[in-house]
């Protein structure tokens, strides 16, 4: 009789260099699972870039080398992408892991979605989102059983690098209603999440999360009570405009290889403004019922 206990199911991330890369690795990690980071060979990435997680097994590797990648993704029980940029990367890096993972036999894929839901909006009207959906219709074209994680926006975006939550004039600043529900995940369930469904053999094609959902009109009552002064909306005028300000926002922004310029942030902000985005049916308990960060503690934290 083997007493011997079951080996450890290998998952394969990818971006572990990225803030969100970092975070799944650990959860997983914490789950039980043998991690095996892939490392780029030509990036030279910075210890900064490469933070040390205990238990983590870092492979060098060279995306443009079919043969080493696939060798690579051999033996795991998912590939996880957390890697982040325009389509170079998202089409182009994560399309030669996809066919890495393929060719190893690898029977799950969770690709780099995390974002709203762009199963719902309209193609065209956000670039980032669209390349999301493109990499949907080709991964869905291979063998492989992909798990795509929706999670609205990073909560940690109200703190300042969205333009909703504006501290000196004590405003919310919205588009459209103020009572229209915003999704909103913190990084760290976000990855807790991921972790649990990357081990989830019968995780299904799409898992929408919402650590939290809130209103303009709730942001100003939990900024109001946090900080004890009165925070008001600030209404910037309706959808119309905002795609308005886009067009000429994005016409006078010099081209560049920046993921997030202001007028790509303007796009997220008018899909969850419209609704069209908005998560539903929420999966959040598929794992069991589990703690969610909510905006008042994100906000709380940053009063």
């Amino acid at each position: 009789m083997d007493h011997h206990a079951p080996a450890k199911p290998t998952v394969v991330l990818a971006g572990i260099g990225g803030d969100l890369g970092g975070r799944i690795a650990r959860a997983l990690i914490a789950e039980g699972a043998e991690v095996r980071a892939l490392v780029r060979r030509t990036s030279g990435m910075s210890p900064r870039h490469a933070p040390e997680i205990p238990g983590l097994t870092r492979v060098p590797v060279d995306y443009s080398d079919a043969t080493g990648l696939s060798a690579a993704c051999g033996g795991a029980a998912c590939v996880v992408s957390a890697l982040n940029g325009l389509e170079p990367v998202i089409l182009g890096v994560q399309g030669q892991l996809l066919d890495a993972a393929v060719a190893a036999g690898v029977p799950r894929f969770i690709p780099s979605d995390f974002s709203l839901d762009f199963t719902k909006t309209r193609p065209g009207d956000n670039r980032n989102l669209d390349l999301r959906r493109a990499f949907m219709a080709r991964i869905d074209r291979t063998p492989i059983r992909a798990t795509s994680i929706l999670n609205g926006a990073f909560a940690e975006l109200l703190t300042g690098a969205a333009p909703i939550v504006l501290k000196r004039p004590r405003k919310i600043l919205y588009w459209g209603s103020a009572d229209q529900p915003l999704d909103v995940t913190t990084k760290e369930d976000v990855a807790r999440y991921t972790a649990a469904a990357a081990l989830d053999r019968q995780a299904p094609r799409i898992l929408r999360i919402a650590g939290d959902v809130v209103t303009p009109r709730d942001l100003a009552s939990i900024m109001s009570d946090v900080t004890g002064e009165t925070h008001g909306l600030w209404r910037a005028g309706g959808l119309g405009r905002l795609g308005l300000a886009i067009r000429i926002v994005r016409r006078l922004t010099p081209s560049s290889d920046a993921v997030f310029p202001a007028w790509q942030g303007m796009q997220y902000l008018r899909d969850m403004a419209s609704g069209l985005g908005k998560l539903d049916p929420l999966d959040n308990d598929r794992y069991g019922a589990r703690p969610w960060t909510s905006a008042r503690a994100v906000l709380a934290a940053d009063a």
